[in-house]
């Protein structure tokens, strides 16, 4: 089992920066593929970025590709997600998630999730 928590989300206006921060516990002898999801409100959950087990591939979504960067830390069992130029529609429950198959845009290829952190951005 692994066990996720994610922090740093926060209210910003529109252009700020956030970085959030997924700490993971538990069986982490295992090196998992990350991923950060969100689900804006009243809509479906939404792919942002994913991380290969090693860090050396990453992938995004169009809405956040060149503004959200995901990062690893594997020595402190870390994953980021910096996320720069907030727009309004950017607000939402922000996601990490584990897995063992390899990194993808899709929800069910992870096996754990967090609890998610709110991030509001304010026009």
């Amino acid at each position: 089992q692994v066990q996720l928590v994610e922090s740093g989300g926060g209210q910003v206006q529109a252009g700020g920066s956030l970085r959030l921060s997924c700490a993971a516990s538990g069986r982490t002898d295992r090196r998992y593929a990350m991923s950060w999801f969100r689900r804006p409100p009243g809509k479906e959950r939404e792919f942002l970025a994913a991380i290969s087990r090693s860090g050396g591939s990453t992938s995004y979504g169009d809405s956040v590709k060149g503004r959200f960067t995901i990062s690893r830390e594997n020595a402190e069992n870390m994953v980021y997600l910096q996320m720069n130029s907030l727009k309004p529609e950017d607000t939402g429950v922000y996601y990490c998630a584990a897995g063992l198959k390899p990194f993808s845009n899709r929800a069910g290829q992870y096996d754990y999730w967090g609890q998610g952190t709110q991030v509001t951005v304010s026009s």
